[in-house]
C-alpha cells in the first residue's frame, strides 16, 4: 500500500521529481525519459507508467531551458522531440513483435480466459478500425500500451502497422511535450501543476470510458 501511495504521490509531483533528476543526472535525464517511454508503450507489463503526464513537465522543463531568464539549464525542445518519439516509435514495434510471437502459441489452445475466439474478434476489429485504434490509443493510458501487442496478435501487417505506429507516436510526443513547452510556465498552471496532471489523466481516460458505458448500456437496455 505505501509503494501504491509513493507512486501516485511521484505521479502528481512528476514537475518536481523530473527537476530532482535533471539536477542530480543531468544529460543522462534524456536516457532516463528514453527509457520509461520506450517501457510504457514497449513492455505490455508496465501500462501504468506516467507517459502523458512526463511528456507535458519535460516540455515545461524545456520551457525554463529556453527562458534567458532563467538561471537554471534545464532540458533542451529540440532534443527531446526526435529522442521521445523514436523512444514511442521503437516501443511500439517491440510491444508488436511480442505480440506477434505470442500470440499464436497463447491462443493455440482454450483457456478460461484466452480463448480462440478472442483472437479470431481481435482480428476482425483491426481489420476494420486498426489504423485509426492505433493513433488514437496512443492518448489513452494503459491501452496506448495494449494496442500494439493486440495489434501483433491480431497478425496485422506489420507494414500496416508501421506507418500508424509512426503517425501515432508523431502526434502523442509533439502535442503533449509542445502543450508542456506552450503553457507549463504559465503562474497559473505553474501554481496548479498537481492539478493540471489530474486534468491531464481525466482528459485521457474520459472517452474510452465513455465509451465502455455506452457498449455496456446498450447491452443490457433499461427494463431488459
Amino acid at each position: 500500500m505505501e509503494l501504491i501511495k509513493h507512486f501516485f504521490d511521484l505521479v502528481l509531483h512528476l514537475d518536481k521529481t523530473l527537476i530532482d533528476v535533471v539536477h542530480q543526472y543531468g544529460t543522462l535525464t534524456y536516457l532516463i525519459l528514453f527509457l520509461i517511454i520506450f517501457t510504457e508503450t514497449g513492455v505490455v507489463v508496465f501500462p501504468f507508467l506516467p507517459g502523458d503526464s512526463l511528456l507535458f513537465v519535460a516540455g515545461t522543463l524545456a520551457a525554463q531551458q529556453a527562458n534567458p531568464s532563467s538561471p537554471e539549464t534545464l532540458l533542451n525542445f529540440w532534443y527531446l522531440l526526435p529522442l521521445l518519439f523514436i523512444a514511442a516509435f521503437l516501443g511500439d514495434n517491440l510491444n508488436y513483435f511480442i505480440g506477434d510471437y505470442l500470440g499464436p502459441r497463447v491462443f493455440r489452445e482454450d483457456f478460461r480466459f484466452l480463448k480462440r475466439k478472442y483472437l479470431e474478434q481481435t482480428q476482425a476489429f483491426y481489420a476494420k478500425h486498426g489504423g485509426k485504434t492505433i493513433i488514437m490509443a496512443r492518448f489513452v493510458p494503459i491501452v496506448r500500451t495494449f494496442a500494439p501487442f493486440v495489434a501483433g496478435v491480431g497478425t496485422m501487417k506489420y507494414s500496416y502497422f508501421i506507418s500508424y505506429s509512426i503517425a501515432g507516436a508523431l502526434l502523442w510526443v509533439i502535442s503533449l511535450t509542445t502543450l508542456g513547452y506552450l503553457f507549463g510556465n504559465i503562474p497559473v498552471v505553474k501554481n496548479n501543476f498537481t492539478l493540471v496532471i489530474y486534468l491531464i489523466i481525466l482528459v485521457s481516460v474520459l472517452p474510452p470510458a465513455i465509451q465502455f458505458l455506452k457498449a455496456k448500456l446498450s447491452r443490457n437496455p433499461a427494463g431488459a
